[in-house]
């Protein structure tokens, strides 16, 4: 960010200082949270019941996905698939959306039978599955060399979703698949919201908390319509900056609308994702400080830096989420509202969805 700064115009060490100043403090108020919000190492199978359990197949009703929990002994000591290949699975139901954080693994108790690696899938429905990823590519976690030492492992990551997948890739040659599982985590809170495509959520900002120079937007998204707006904010004078997605992707459009100030500048137009209508959720982070911008979908972020009066935009006082309130606005008749979920709407620390329901 200090590169993408003293590239452009060469910013006074003033302004430097302060940008600096203030992703300091972003980061160290993330760690804060992180700090407050890893005491999130609860058990999570050890109580389900029997119910929470299901597999691709089992050797016998001995052992059956239910004698699955680490430590354990009964049936045959551990889950065993009927035969031992690449398309068996054990599945766990949590309930309800958890946040989890590390999962550990075991071998069948006082067999030859264990897991040496494996993935892990996640869904919330239990449809549709999403690979757990770490460092840009589908994680293979290494499993257990004997049946009874216990393999944990803290996810890089959390996963929130409601089940959880196992997905043996290799075993013991000398035996076969067996598996007793623990899952970390805990109850995940989250307010949820949904758009049938006609609708819209208007925010009205307090001005007395407003801040010229600083805005931080985030949500999370789930859809299956390729196409739709999730934010909007509009001048008077044909300003405006709006988050669609198109065709799959993610689109900031920030339009500084005095074309004669700024004839080179007027139009921003970033575009970050694909196929992020899978039905499966996405997060968004806009910080807006100064003229610089960050831009973040889920763990892909642009940075950019807005020239002009950026900071001065001549914005309403009033945030659309989900659609643009007055059709034709902006020219963006032909646009589409969103159809899908939003989660955890928030602005400059306000939760947005908290205040629709109480308001």
């Amino acid at each position: 960010l200090l590169g993408t700064s003293m590239n452009v115009n060469m910013d006074s060490v003033t302004e430097i200082f302060f940008k600096l100043l203030f992703l300091l403090s972003v980061h160290n108020r993330h760690m804060a949270v992180a700090g407050n919000k890893y005491n999130c190492d609860d058990q999570l199978v050890s109580a389900l019941p029997q119910s929470s359990f299901s597999s691709s197949s089992e050797l016998s009703s001995s052992h059956s996905p239910g004698f699955a929990r680490l430590n354990r002994r009964e049936g045959a000591g551990g889950w065993s698939p009927l035969v031992s290949n690449k398309y068996q699975w054990l599945q766990i139901d949590l309930g309800e959306r958890t946040e989890i954080t590390a999962v550990a693994t075991q071998g069948g108790y006082g067999s030859s039978d264990w897991v040496t690696s494996y993935l892990l899938m996640f869904s919330d429905s239990g449809r549709n599955w999403k690979q757990y990823r770490q460092e840009e590519s589908i994680w293979a976690f290494s499993g257990n060399t004997n049946a009874d030492s216990v393999v944990y492992y803290k996810l890089q990551h959390s996963i929130k979703a409601r089940f959880l997948r196992f997905v043996p890739l290799d075993w013991n040659p000398n035996g076969r698949i067996g598996m007793r599982i623990e899952v970390y985590g805990c109850t995940y809170r989250s307010e949820v919201v949904g758009f049938d495509g006609k609708s819209c959520l208007i925010y009205t900002l307090n001005q007395k908390l407003m801040n010229a120079l600083k805005d931080v937007i985030s949500l999370k998204f789930k859809t299956m319509q390729s196409d739709g707006i999730l934010l909007h904010r509009e001048g008077k004078n044909g300003d405006h900056i709006t988050l669609e997605l198109t065709k799959g992707k993610l689109s900031l459009l920030i339009n500084l609308g005095d074309t004669k100030t700024h004839p080179s500048n007027a139009q921003i137009n970033i575009t970050l994702g694909s196929l992020l209508d899978d039905q499966h959720w996405h997060s968004v982070l806009i910080e807006h400080f100064n003229n610089q911008v960050n831009f973040t979908v889920d763990k892909h972020t642009h940075h950019f830096h807005a020239k002009g009066e950026f900071s001065y935009l001549d914005l309403d006082y009033e945030l659309s989420f989900g659609g643009i309130p007055e059709p034709g606005k902006s020219g963006t008749l032909s646009h589409r509202n969103f159809h899908g979920c939003f989660e955890n709407i928030y602005y400059n620390e306000v939760n947005i969805i908290d205040l629709a329901r109480r308001h």
